[in-house]
């Protein structure tokens, strides 16, 4: 289907295809120089010491939760308002992920109270999500895990660029974890990064991205190493050297496109804020967010699907972020449910819509797109 105004627009350009170019032309095509060079340039974003390429934002996941010692029959504390991913990687440790509840209908992101309500004397850790880019409190979270010896991760696949309190966002925690999926504020196709502050988690992060290995193909081949010894259960998570180019010329990018980002969200709250029962959230949001998304919170008197249905027959494209995890089949036997309520994180689950946001959306599409979803939400109410 052609969209008159898609959910998301890549922002790529002639500087990205003469980086992939160069990298052809290169020959060396799996991680290389490139891959630590982006490495580096991210780290020095985060303000962090290390920052691991890898394939995927569940690898980073994945990788920060083993690093820190989550084991099988520990328990996870993460939101119930994500995608599935981040629970995905806590079962992936053998882990039993415990859901947490949103702080409010305008904050969706979780709070130290809501953390606090599903802890047990099993919890190993608590994965924190970045809910649009909006950043969590993390000085009250993560002080409530210096209280009660808890690993903290961030999940920061909406946060490249995010700031609170002057400190990078994946700076606040154990291990912070990107994606550069092909929607996100910057993209490298398929793509993720760890980082961190802690030596013992960057090496072993180091190890499992790539089979638990000593060395790589890369010193091999530059005559640094003849041989490698496999020293722990590893993966193959490694980034290619043509993610990583479109890594680096993203990141150029990176910051004029948050601020357009942001510019866009504050066209949309001026026209949506007269539209009658629609909420928008994150009236306030605490430091410096990066805008992944544009959700808004539908009237519980409409009917989303026919919401949506008008929305898709004007060629505007929208979405849901997202299903609460604990509702999907495969996770209907977690959650400890008997000591945590849900009841915010369902109530949103069952009225978020995800609207249009691209840092290259025009003031016409925007109010398009508003216009579109007040004649949706008219119809949506009157045939109810």
């Amino acid at each position: 289907m052609q969209w008159r105004v898609p959910l998301f627009d890549l922002d790529i350009g002639e500087p990205e295809i003469e980086a992939l170019t160069s990298v052809l032309r290169s020959k060396w095509l799996t991680m290389g120089d490139r891959t630590a060079e982006f490495e580096a340039r991210f780290a020095e974003l985060c303000g962090v010491r290390h920052a691991i390429a890898v394939n995927s934002c569940t690898a980073a996941l994945h990788m920060a939760l083993a690093s820190v010692g989550v084991r099988p029959g520990d328990e996870v504390v993460v939101p119930a308002l994500t995608f599935v991913a981040t629970a995905n990687a806590a079962r992936y440790c053998g882990a039993v992920p415990v859901f947490a509840d949103v702080a409010s209908l305008d904050e969706w992101n979780v709070s130290r109270q809501t953390i606090e309500s599903a802890l047990t004397g099993k919890t190993r850790a608590v994965v924190v999500v970045h809910y649009g880019g909006h950043p969590c409190a993390m000085r009250e979270i993560t002080a409530l895990a210096k209280e009660r010896g808890l690993a903290v991760i961030e999940d920061a696949a909406h946060a490249p660029g995010g700031k609170l309190d002057g400190r990078a966002i994946g700076a606040w925690s154990d291990a912070g974890c990107f994606s550069f999926f092909s929607n996100k504020n910057m993209t490298t196709a398929e793509g993720g990064m760890l980082t961190t502050d802690r030596d013992e988690v960057a090496e072993r992060a180091r190890r499992m991205r790539s089979h638990g290995m000593t060395t790589l193909t890369l010193d091999r081949y530059k005559g640094h190493a003849f041989t490698y010894d496999v020293v722990d259960l590893g993966y193959n998570y490694r980034m290619t050297e043509l993610n990583a180019a479109l890594g680096l010329s993203q990141l150029k990018r990176l910051e004029a496109g948050n601020r357009a980002r942001a510019e866009r969200v504050g066209w949309y709250r001026e026209r949506l804020a007269i539209i009658d029962g629609l909420r928008v959230p994150f009236s306030t949001s605490r430091g410096q967010p990066t805008h992944h998304l544009m959700p808004v919170l539908l009237p519980a008197d409409v009917d989303r699907t026919a919401v949506m249905t008008a929305m898709r027959e004007e060629g505007i494209q929208t979405s849901v972020h997202y299903r609460p995890i604990d509702t999907f089949t495969a996770f209907s036997g977690f959650g400890a449910k008997e000591r945590t309520t849900l009841e915010r994180t369902h109530d949103i689950g069952e009225r978020a819509l995800t609207l249009p946001l691209y840092p290259s959306m025009t003031v016409p599409q925007v109010d398009a797109v508003c216009d579109a979803l007040a004649r949706a939400l008219g119809s949506a109410r009157r045939t109810r």
